[in-house]
């Protein structure tokens, strides 16, 4: 009875593209997040600039800030530009993550100063420095990140609920929705299988990540 839940849930729905749009849309997402989030982090925590303060505060205040408050503008620029309904607008609005940049800045807080300074007496460039030798060390703070990002956008139903009509395009909040009936069976087998890739994904992550909390538990 178990193995016939599992077949009729693959027959009801195609839960492989669902899963296939849901990796898509979430390392799209966390990869743009690491190439904004980190160079920024490490500029808030090692340099001084004109404007460093405004930038962390307007970080600090962009925290508070849910998807739900930009939402409208969003699917208007999204829509005034033809958008709606691609991968782009599925991800768009998470390119950016001010927490990211918020963990990772505190991560760049406690890296030496002297690593630094001998790289450069070295002959490295900032962006080899970055990149090379300061990135490497917070892998904790990013393996944490990746998970809290991954979990996410897996889950999230309210953003694509709006921008998405194709079926191609549905992503696994989105095709759970086809599951709504009695039969808690099936409901049951597609939901097991649509988790699979988050415990898959955790698992890689999971060494790293223990070390994160391990960390944080520690200071």
């Amino acid at each position: 009875a178990g193995l016939k839940n599992y077949a009729d849930a693959l027959d009801k729905a195609d839960l492989f593209v669902f899963m296939k749009n849901g990796l898509t849309v979430c390392f799209g997402v966390l990869i743009v997040q690491f190439l904004v989030a980190l160079p920024a982090a490490w500029a808030l925590a090692r340099y001084d600039f004109r404007g460093k303060r405004l930038f962390f505060v307007i970080v600090l205040l962009g925290l508070a800030v849910p998807i739900q408050a930009p939402a409208i503008p969003l699917f208007m620029g999204l829509a005034e530009f033809n958008l709606l309904d691609t991968f782009f607008a599925l991800m768009f609005p998470f390119f950016l993550s001010v927490f990211a940049i918020f963990l990772f800045r505190q991560a760049f807080m406690t890296f030496p100063e002297d690593i630094v300074l001998a790289a450069r007496m070295d002959g490295m460039k900032e962006w080899e420095i970055l990149w090379r030798i300061a990135v490497p060390s917070v892998r904790p703070q990013i393996a944490a990140f990746a998970v809290f990002s991954f979990v996410a956008h897996w889950n999230d139903l309210y953003w694509p609920l709006i921008v998405v009509t194709s079926p191609e395009l549905v992503t696994p909040p989105l095709g759970m929705a086809q599951f709504s009936d009695p039969e808690t069976g099936t409901n049951l087998a597609a939901a097991v299988l649509m988790v699979l890739p988050v415990l898959a994904f955790f698992t890689f992550m999971q060494r790293d990540f223990m070390a994160a909390v391990t960390q944080s538990g520690v200071k």
